[in-house]
């Protein structure tokens, strides 16, 4: 059987059983102190914490391994390990166990969690070879301190004393013991195996979405080309007949073709934004280089100040002096930042405010842009960058719309390893910020990703 975490690299796995006895080690290193110093337990001190220190080298040796094998050895090499520090790990345990009043101490069932371990880890039957395994190391150590042939470090002040010599009492236990161990790794195996087939099925069915988007993302791309080829057509007649070229137009005939040819206007932007959007998504690629950020944002500004001049809105930027190059593709950054200053615009009432300021980060630029406009309704801050969203009150401003202005502006920036979200100021109006990494590590990693 595969294993349960088929997503996690098996020297991730192995350095995740050494974390683990960090954790084992702290612990019996503690509770050897308290036991001997605070509860007057007597116990074989020096050599718990003889063991103690055997497992620190021991353990510091593995995560040496598993850091210097970052890049991961063969899952058969790996898998041998895994299964060596288990089987190592049962062996410590039962000689903890043994300095430590052995059948009589209580923690005996400690197996228990290496063999939940084991059957998540490593396939079933090597789970059950473990379970055997840990019942012969224990019930020999066990039947060894009953007949006599090992000594037997009772916890006095502790626990009862003599149970180690009532085969009765011995035979019973060790009963129990193995059959708790087995019926342990029935249950979590099995548990195992039915989230492995639920993952399994899940990647399928993923695996299905991603081939259905693509071909979905295809025939999007060609059928909006198309669209957009017929709409140019039918926007170059409609201004023509607009500008009287063909012949006068009278009052009714000019406003009629002054609403198709806004009509059409709208569409197309419409189509092209859609076009943009899906080239992007399946290609997932930019051609990407430095260029001056400086001089992409100054020219957004431009764009966008003859609308804001329109409704007597004050708009303003902050430029760090610092910020001059970044690596990514400059028509679409300057294409971003120019339409989210055009929606600060459009959604900021008559006589408002929009500021731009663009920080240095070290690493990255952190651009943001605050307006007093209508802001966004609070349950609808998690979905405006979902495409064709558009929140209730920007649709009540403006009905056409296209609802992928946002989700544009969400995969440029991500695609160049940058972050964007959106909040609301507390006196009115939004702030939407975005991060451009400076450097091209980043931001090639994620725009040579495919969507």
């Amino acid at each position: 059987m595969e294993n349960l975490l088929q997503s996690t690299s098996l020297v991730q796995r192995a350095y995740w059983l050494v974390k683990l006895r960090w954790v084992a080690i702290a612990t019996l290193g503690i509770a050897t102190f308290v036991a001997g110093n605070v509860m007057r337990v007597s116990l074989p001190v020096s050599a718990l914490y003889i063991i103690t220190s055997v497992l620190l080298v021991y353990n510091f040796i593995l995560l040496r391994y598993c850091t210097r094998h970052a890049q991961e050895p063969s899952p058969h090499t790996i898998g041998r390990i895994i299964t060596f520090q288990i089987s190592a790990d049962l062996f410590i345990l039962a000689t903890i166990l043994h300095f430590s009043g052995g059948i009589e101490n209580p923690f005996s069932f400690f197996f228990v969690f290496h063999m939940i371990i084991v059957s998540i880890l490593r396939p079933k039957v090597q789970s059950y070879v473990q379970a055997a395994l840990a019942v012969l190391l224990f019930g020999g150590l066990v039947l060894l301190e009953s007949w006599r042939i090992i000594p037997h470090y009772e916890l006095t002040n502790f626990a009862g004393h003599g149970l180690y010599k009532d085969s009765t009492f011995v035979l019973g236990m060790l009963f129990v013991f193995a059959i708790t161990l087995f019926l342990v790794v029935y249950m979590t195996t099995s548990i195992s195996e039915q989230l492995r087939k639920q993952q399994e099925s899940f990647e399928q069915a993923n695996k299905l979405l991603r081939e259905k988007d693509q071909v979905k993302n295809e025939y999007v791309l060609r059928l909006t080309h198309d669209i957009r080829g017929h709409l140019a057509a039918i926007e170059s007649c409609i201004d023509i007949v607009d500008d009287e070229i063909v012949g006068p137009l009278n009052p009714k005939q000019k406003d009629l073709i002054d609403r198709a040819y806004h009509r059409t206007t709208k569409c197309t932007a419409f189509v092209t934004a859609l076009l943009k959007l899906t080239r992007m998504k399946l290609t997932g690629r930019l051609e990407m280089g430095f260029f001056s950020l400086k001089n992409a944002v100054l020219d957004a500004v431009t764009a966008v100040q003859v609308k804001a001049k329109e409704k007597s809105i004050d708009l303003s930027y902050e430029l760090a002096p610092s910020i001059d190059e970044v690596y990514g593709e400059e028509v679409l950054i300057e294409e971003t930042i120019t339409n989210l200053l055009l929606n600060a615009v459009k959604y900021t009432p008559c006589g408002g405010k929009v500021r731009m300021e663009v920080k240095d980060q070290a690493e990255s630029v952190l651009l943001q842009i605050s307006d007093t406009g209508i802001g966004v309704p609070q349950e609808d801050l998690v979905r405006i960058f979902e495409e064709f969203y558009r929140a209730p009150n920007a649709r009540a401003i403006e009905r056409d719309g296209t609802g992928l202005g946002l989700s544009f502006a969400k995969q440029v920036v991500e695609r160049h390893g940058g972050k964007i979200w959106a909040l609301n100021n507390p006196a009115g109006g939004s702030t939407f910020s975005l991060t451009i990494p400076k450097q091209a590590n980043k931001a090639e990693q994620v725009g040579d990703q495919k969507v």
